[in-house]
Formats: C-alpha cells, structure tokens, sequence
C-alpha cells in the first residue's frame, strides 16, 4: 500500500514538541553509537521526504529550504530519480569502474563532459564524494604540472580527508589535532584584496609563482557564508593563472548542478576553469563526486588515480536523470525562485539594521549576514521551531539552500518563517525600542510581544 502523499497536510506542520517523544528516544540511541565528530545542527531525525517537504520520526513536518547541505536539488525523492535508481539497481548494482569498462561509467562521464563550462575536449574522473573529487584535482594538478604548491583561499571549504581539509579554511577547528598537514598550501583572502596579497607577498616574499601547481577555488563560496566575489576577481585570477601556467580549479561542489541559475555558478563570472569539481546536488543525493578536466591536463597513466566504488551505477543512473531534469527547467526555476527569496527577505536589513547586515547570492544560493554568531545560530533554532529548515554558514550567515523544485509558494511560506524568527530574535535582543517597533509595524509580532525576556 503506497504512503499518503505529504503534500495532504500544509507545510509546515509541527504537530508535536521539538523534538517529539520519538525524536528524543533516537537521539539518545544515536549518541550511544554514532562518532561524536558529527556536528549536529539541531534535533530533527528525518524519515521521509517528498519535494521540499520532510517528515520526522513523530509526524511533524517540516520546509527544507537546506536541502541536504544543498545535496537534494531534485527535491526529496523525485519519482523520475528514484525509477531511475530502482532501474539500475534492477540490472546492476555494482562492477568497478577503475578495474573493467563499465558502460554507464563512460557514459555519465560523456554527459559531464557535454555540460561541462570549458570549450574544448575534456575527460571525466567519477569518485564518491566531493572531498574525493578535490582530492583527484589536487593529485592531478601536481602530477600535470610537475610542481608542488597549492593557492586556496580563507574562508573556503573543500572537504575533510587529509588533502582537502589542508585547503579548508573556513573553521581552524578542522585542522586541530591533525597536523601536520599537507605542505605547500598557501592561503589568501577571498576577492580581488587577496590577489593583491598572492601576487605582492606570496609569490614575491615566499614563494616564485613557477612553483604552483594550481589554485582552487569555490566560485561561491559555501561553509564561508555564501560570498559572492566581486565582480574583478575571476578575470584577475584567470590572468594570473594564464600567466604563469597554474592550472585554475573550480570547486563547483555546493554552487553547481544548478543551484545559482547556471549549470556553473563559475559561468556567472566569465572565465573558464582548467578543472572542475563537482558532487551534492548532481546525483540529487546519491554519492557522486566527479572531476572534470580538459583533456590535455588529464595525462596521467593508468594506476595513478581510482575507486573501487567511485561511479557506482545506481549513484551513475540517479546522475543521468538529475541532470535531464536540471536542463528541463529546475536551472531556470532557480534563478526565479531566488530572485523571489532575495527580494523577499532584502527589507530585513532595514527592518532590522542591528540584527541583518546583507542578504547576497545568485539562484537559490542565499546569504543572509548576520551580526554575530549568536544571532545566526538563535534564527536558525527559531526557525526549526516554526518548521523551516534552514543552515548557519560562515561566521554569523545564515544560508538557504531550498531544493530546484521549489515552488512560489513554498518561497513565500519560507520568507514569512523567516521574517518571524528574526522578528523574534530582534525583540527578544532589542538594544533599544526601535527594534521592537520595526517588528510590530512589519506584522511580524503582536505588541508587547516578548516584553518579559
């Protein structure tokens, strides 16, 4: 007997405590066993979704405007995804493609290739994950060139293996304990100012430019707070790169499949990359991660790179169908929908000067930057009271990151959620009147709201 659609009931529907009795009971079970290295945003233990809507252990549900860390952009079980994985897994579940010619290996790897932001031939690599592709391009970049330092920038996340968490540099705590790490990574600020800093004090005080093997980079970047470069820089960079043969490598990880209104969020800026990574939201969940490369880069030989799992075939099929989908509109519904979110959620910084500093992204990669920490983490939890799921990112942003399929609707429902919850957090932090008039004028509290905490 097939289970009720979610779309039934309205959403959200919170229809117990948070967390409910269940919820609670999971997550002491979880804590017995799972590794405390998982960080937790806040207690909700998922069990179903559908499209942009998601179920808890206790039948509340909730708005994912998350989506999975911007993994599920084909919303939560979309049916043509999950006939598409039932079909492989039906025929073949598993053949390595590193060892034996797996069709739908090269397959996918043609597909990746066609839509790939470079003109020219290029060549695919198929791994699991998107610290697995940053992996591949570092590897590659120092084999292709011969040459043993990396450019990352602060602020950037490219995952948490050994090689990428050296790049990462978005939180000092994923590099303690863990040294030393891998040599011959420099960073810099992100934007135009920290290509000043490369060229002026890295390759002039410590190290010549004709010992970089590349620079990687997040065209948005993600863990960092949604930062939107400015307009400069990958022109700049590109230059750069041209100038003194150092490969340009994209991490298009959390800003690809779509999610900025272009397959690329790097095809927003005008410049191509030497090399681009790919994973989330381009298997709509399934465990991919990919490296694209032009194909006179890709000179390694056999045995220099593999994966026993990397292009699973069901993970393969669900990548197919994904990006059918994103070219069948989901791309440009992102662009819409996310001009809706900014142009919805803009007016907080002047409701709320004190509390919303900036609301910055391109498609359904939003930023809202907060004044600190403590506001993005207490907009966040309110939010998840009042069922909209949403992440902190960077050091005081709050991102969101809704599924492609989102509809106008569930954007207008998102944007009210959130407007409540920094009304909210505005009234109970209130600094001076201003803050709570601005929320009672704007509808978002009832007055007197919050006037004995």
């Amino acid at each position: 007997m097939t289970a009720p659609t979610l779309q039934a009931r309205p959403v959200p529907d919170i229809v117990t405590e948070l967390p409910g009795p269940r919820a609670r009971a999971h997550i002491e079970f979880d804590h017995a066993w799972t590794s405390p290295s998982l960080p937790r945003a806040y207690p909700i233990v998922p069990v179903r979704g559908e499209g942009c809507t998601v179920e808890d252990i206790d039948g509340n549900l909730f708005l994912d405007f998350a989506a999975g860390i911007a993994v599920n952009s084909t919303g939560h079980s979309h049916p043509r995804v999950s006939a598409a994985i039932a079909n492989q897994a039906a025929e073949l579940i598993h053949f390595s493609a590193s060892d034996f010619y797996l069709p739908i290996y090269a397959q996918a790897a043609a597909e990746l290739a066609r839509i790939a932001p470079m003109t020219g031939p290029t060549r695919v690599f198929i791994g699991n994950s998107g610290t697995e592709a940053v992996e591949a391009g570092l590897k590659l970049a120092r084999y292709h060139t011969r040459r043993p330092n990396v450019v990352a920038f602060l602020g950037a996340f490219h995952g948490r293996t050994m090689g990428a968490v050296s790049l990462t540099a978005s939180k000092a705590k994923y590099h303690a304990h863990f040294g030393p790490l891998l040599p011959g990574i420099y960073h810099v600020p992100f934007g135009s100012a920290g290509l000043d800093e490369l060229e002026q004090r890295v390759f002039r005080r410590l190290m010549p430019a004709d010992e970089f093997a590349a620079v990687i980079v997040e065209p948005i970047q993600g863990e960092g707070g949604y930062v939107v470069p400015d307009a400069d820089f990958f022109p700049r960079l590109r230059e750069i790169c041209d100038r003194h043969g150092i490969l340009l490598i994209a991490d298009e990880v959390q800003s690809g499949a779509g999610r900025t209104g272009k397959m690329w969020a790097i095809q927003h800026f005008g410049v191509e990359p030497d090399v681009l990574l790919t994973a989330k939201g381009i298997a709509s969940g399934m465990p991919i991660g990919a490296m694209i490369a032009r194909s006179e880069i890709m000179d390694w030989g056999p045995g220099a790179h593999g994966s026993t799992y990397g292009g699973n075939p069901v993970a393969l099929a669900a990548l197919m169908e994904t990006v059918r989908l994103l070219e069948e509109g989901l791309i440009a519904n992102a662009a819409i929908r996310g001009e809706e979110v900014m142009r919805g959620l803009r007016p907080l910084v002047e409701q709320y000067p004190r509390l919303v500093r900036e609301v910055r992204g391109k498609g359904l990669m939003v930023g809202i930057q907060l004044d600190s920490a403590e506001t993005a983490e207490a907009i966040q939890l309110q939010a998840f009271e009042r069922g909209l799921l949403i992440l902190e990112a960077g050091d005081d942003c709050v991102r969101i990151s809704p599924p492609l399929v989102v509809s106008e609707r569930e954007v207008a429902t998102a944007v009210r959620i959130f407007s409540e919850a920094v009304a909210h957090v505005a009234v109970h932090r209130a600094e001076d009147v201003e803050e709570v008039l601005a929320a009672e004028r704007a509808g978002l509290v009832s007055e007197g709201f919050g006037a004995s905490g």
